[in-house]
C-alpha cells in the first residue's frame, strides 16, 4: 500500500517534536514549584552541585575516548561520515542524560516541599519531574536518527551513531552506578548497622554522596542507557529492512521511526492518567500510565500498519513486542513489591540472619529468571513465525522500546523521591511529611526494578535483532557450534557478563571501603558528630565518590570494545558471532538475577523498616540492611550495565564486521 514517504518523515519528526515539547512544558511546570525553606534549599544545592561536577567530569574523561575512536573509526574503516555518526550519537546520549538528572536534582526538593500540602501535590511533582527525563531521552533519540537517516539514506552509516550511544551508555551506567553504591553501601555500614541512626540522618558525613548518587546513577545512567536501547533497536530495524528488502521498500525502512512517534503521543496521554491522592495508589496510577499508554500505541500500531501495508504482520509483530514488555513489567513488580509473597519470604528469613537473607535473595534472583526468559523467547519466536522472519523480530523489539518515554518517566520518579526523603530528613522537617515521602520512595524502589526489568528484557529482543543483522553483513546463514572457533567464541561471550560483572561488583567493594573508612574517620575525629553538635565535611565523601567512580570505569570499558575485536581477527566473523551468542545469553540471565534480587533485599529491607518482624534496630532490621548493601550493587550497577555490555559487543561487531571478513588471523 502506497504512502507519501514525506508524510512518514512529518510523523516521525513530528513525534520527537511533541515529546521535546512536552518535556520542556513539564520542566517548566516543575521550576514553578515552591523550593521550599533555606535549610532545604542549602541541601538541594549541596546535591546538586555534587552530581553536576560528577558528571562534567564523567563527560570529559569519556569524551577524550570518544575522540580517540572516532580517529581510529575514521581512519581504520575510511569514513568520516560514520565518525562524525559516532560523535553525534555520544553527544546525544550525553545530552538526554544530563538534561534529565538537571531537571531531576531540582524536582527532588520541590516534592518534599510539596509533600507538607500533600501526597497528591507531591506525586505529581515527582512524576512530572521523572517525565522530563523520558520524554527528553525519546524526543531525542527520535530526533537523532531520524535526521541522520534523512540526511545519509543509509542505514548502515547509522551504525555509528548507535555505537556513540552505546559507549555512553556503558560509561554512564558503570560510573554513575560505582558512584550511587560505593556513597550507599559505605553510607548504610557505617550509619545504620554500627552507629543505629537512621538514613539519610544529616550527621552521616556520606549521605549528601548517596543522594548525589541517586542522580548520576538512577538519572543520568538509566537515561543513556535507554536512549541507547531506543535509538540501537530503531537502527537495527532499518538494516534488516535494508537488507532484507532494499531501498525501493521505504515502508518497512521509516516503519520502525513511525511507531517510535506514535508511541510518544500514546504516552503523552498515558501520563496524564498517572494520578493518585492515597499511598496504595501509588504504583497503581504509575501502572496505570503504561497501561493505557501501551493501548494506545497498540491501536495507533494498527493504524499506521493498516496505511502502510496490505497485511498485518508487522502489526502482529508489535503487539507481541507490547505483550512482553507488560509480562516483564507484572512478573519484576511481583518479585519485588514489598506486598508480594517473595520479598515476605526474604524478610522472614531475616529472622535467622545475614546468611539465610543473602541465601533467599540470591534464590529468588535466579527464579526471577523463569518467565521473563519464557516471555522474551515466546515473543522472538512468534515474532519471528508470524511477524515477518527476523524483521518481525526487530519490529517486536522496537515496539517494546517505543514505550519508552512513559517507562523511563516511571523510573525517573524513583530518584526524585528517595532524594525528597534525604531532603526531609536532613532538614528536620515535620514527621508528617516523611509519612508522604516514604511511601513514595517505597514504591521507587519498585519502579526502578520493573524498568531495568523492561531495559534488560528489550536488550534481549534488540540483541538478537543486531545478531541477525550482523549475521547479514557477514553473510553468516550458519554458525556452526561443531567449529572449535564457534566454541571458543561462544565460551569467550559466555564469560564476558561475569567478568564484566566482578570488575563493577569489585570497583562498589573499593569505593564502598574507601566511603567507610572516612566515614568512621569523621565520626572519631570530629567533636560532636554524633550528638548533632558539629557538622559533618560532606565534601569529602563527594569526593571520594567522584574519584573511585572515574577511576574505576576504565577498565571495564576497554574490555566490552576490545574483546569482540580480539576474537573476531584472531578467529574470523563465525568465532565472532559464537562470541555475541554467549554474552547474549549469559547476559540476559545474570541481569534479571541481579537486578530483581537486588531491588527484592531492598524491599525486604522496607518491610522491616516499617515496623515488621521487630522493626528497625532489630536483629531482622541488622541482617536485612546486610541483605540490601549485597544487592545494591547488584541492582544498581553490575546487573544493569549488563544491559549496554550487550549492546556494545554488538554494535563493535557490526562496525568492524567488513574487516573482519577480510582479515581475520584463522
Amino acid at each position: 500500500m502506497a504512502v507519501d514517504v514525506s508524510v512518514l518523515y512529518v510523523l516521525a519528526f513530528g513525534g520527537s517534536i511533541v515529546a521535546l515539547l512536552f518535556a520542556l512544558l513539564s520542566a517548566l511546570k516543575v521550576l514553578r514549584q515552591d523550593s521550599g525553606n533555606e535549610a532545604m534549599r542549602q541541601i538541594a544545592s549541596a546535591i546538586r552541585e555534587g552530581a553536576v561536577a560528577y558528571l562534567n567530569r564523567q563527560y570529559r574523561t569519556v569524551a577524550v575516548i570518544t575522540v580517540v575512536l572516532a580517529v581510529v573509526i575514521a581512519v581504520a574503516l575510511k569514513s568520516y561520515i560514520l565518525a562524525g555518526a559516532f560523535v553525534f550519537g555520544a553527544i546525544l546520549s550525553a545530552l538526554a542524560g544530563y538534561i534529565g538528572m538537571m531537571v531531576s536534582v531540582r524536582a527532588n526538593v520541590r516534592t518534599a516541599q510539596a509533600a507538607t500540602r500533600s501526597l497528591k501535590d507531591a506525586f505529581s511533582v515527582a512524576f512530572t519531574g521523572g517525565a522530563v527525563t523520558g520524554f527528553a531521552v525519546a524526543g531525542l533519540g527520535l530526533l537523532g536518527v531520524s535526521a541522520l537517516y534523512l540526511l545519509l539514506k543509509d542505514p548502515n552509516l547509522l551504525i555509528g551513531f548507535g555505537f556513540g550511544a552505546s559507549l555512553i551508555s556503558l560509561f554512564a551506567r558503570v560510573g554513575g552506578g560505582i558512584y550511587t553504591k560505593g556513597a550507599d553501601v559505605g553510607a548504610d555500614l557505617v550509619g545504620k548497622v554500627e552507629k543505629n541512626i537512621p538514613e539519610d540522618d544529616p550527621r552521616n558525613p556520606a549521605v549528601i554522596a548517596d543522594n548525589v548518587g541517586d542522580n548520576v546513577g538512577d538519572c543520568a545512567g538509566m537515561a543513556a542507557d535507554l536512549f541507547e536501547s531506543y535509538t540501537v533497536t530503531i537502527i537495527a530495524a532499518m538494516l534488516l529492512a535494508w537488507t532484507a528488502f532494499g531501498s525501493g521498500s521505504m515502508n518497512e525502512l521509516v516503519l520502525p521511526l513511525v511507531l517510535g512517534a506514535v508511541a510518544i503521543i500514546a504516552s503523552v496521554i498515558g501520563s496524564l492518567f498517572v494520578k493518585t491522592a492515597s499511598p496504595e495508589g501509588i504504583w497503581p496510577a504509575l501502572n496505570r500510565g503504561i497501561m493505557v499508554s501501551a493501548v494506545l500505541s497498540a491501536a495507533g500500531f494498527f493504524i499506521v500498519n493498516k496505511m502502510m501495508f496490505a497485511h498485518y504482520r508487522y502489526f502482529v509483530a508489535a503487539v507481541i513486542g507490547l505483550a512482553v514488555t507488560v509480562v516483564i513489567g507484572y512478573v519484576t513488580e511481583y518479585y519485588t513489591a514489598a506486598n508480594k509473597k517473595p520479598v515476605r519470604q526474604i524478610a522472614e528469613s531475616a529472622r535467622t540472619g545475614p546468611a539465610t537473607v543473602i541465601i533467599v535473595g540470591l534464590a529468588k534472583g535466579m527464579e526471577s529468571t523463569l518467565v521473563p526468559v519464557i516471555a522474551i523467547v515466546a515473543g522472538a519466536f512468534l515474532a519471528f513465525t508470524f511477524g515477518g522472519g527476523f524483521y518481525g523480530v526487530a519490529i517486536a523489539a522496537t515496539a517494546m522500546l517505543a514505550m519508552t518515554a512513559i517507562i523511563v518517566a516511571v523510573d525517573a520518579y524513583g530518584p526524585i523521591t528517595d532524594n525528597a526523603g534525604g531532603i526531609a530528613e536532613m532538614s528536620k522537617m515535620p514527621e508528617s511529611v516523611r509519612k508522604i515521602t516514604d511511601p513514595l520512595d517505597a514504591v521507587g524502589n519498585t519502579t526502578k526494578a520493573v524498568t531495568k526489568g523492561f531495559a534488560i528484557g528489550s536488550a534481549g529482543l534488540a540483541a538478537l535483532s543486531l545478531f541477525a543483522a550482523y549475521g547479514d553483513i557477514t553473510k553468516l546463514d550458519v554458525i556452526n557450534i561443531f567449529d572449535a572457533k564457534v566454541v571458543v567464541g561462544l565460551f569467550v561471550g559466555g564469560l564476558l557478563p561475569f567478568l564484566f560483572s566482578s570488575l563493577t561488583m569489585r570497583a562498589v567493594g573499593r569505593a564502598a571501603t574507601g566511603m567507610v573508612e572516612e566515614v568512621r574517620r569523621q565520626f572519631r575525629e570530629i567533636p560532636g558528630l554524633m550528638n548533632g553538635k558539629a557538622k559533618p565535611d560532606y565534601a569529602r565523601c563527594v569526593d571520594i565518590s567522584t574519584k573511585a567512580a572515574i577511576r574505576e570505569l576504565m577498565l571495564p570499558g576497554i574490555i566490552a570494545v576490545a574483546a569482540p575485536l580480539i576474537i573476531g581477527f584472531l578467529l574470523g566473523p563465525e568465532a565472532l558471532g559464537g562470541l555475541l551468542a554467549g554474552a547474549i545469553a549469559t547476559g540476559l540471565l545474570l541481569a534479571i538475577t541481579m537486578t530483581t534480587g537486588g531491588a527484592a533485599w531492598d524491599n525486604a529491607k522496607k518491610f522491616i523498616e516499617a515496623g515488621n518482624l521487630g522493626g528497625k534496630g532489630s536483629d531482622a532490621h541488622k541482617a536485612a540492611v546486610v541483605g540490601d548493601t549485597v544487592g545494591d550493587p547488584f541492582k544498581d550497577t553490575s546487573g544493569p550495565a549488563l544491559n549496554p555490555l550487550i549492546k556494545v559487543l554488538n554494535m563493535i561487531a557490526l562496525l568492524a564486521a567488513g574487516l573482519i571478513v577480510s582479515y581475520h588471523l584463522f
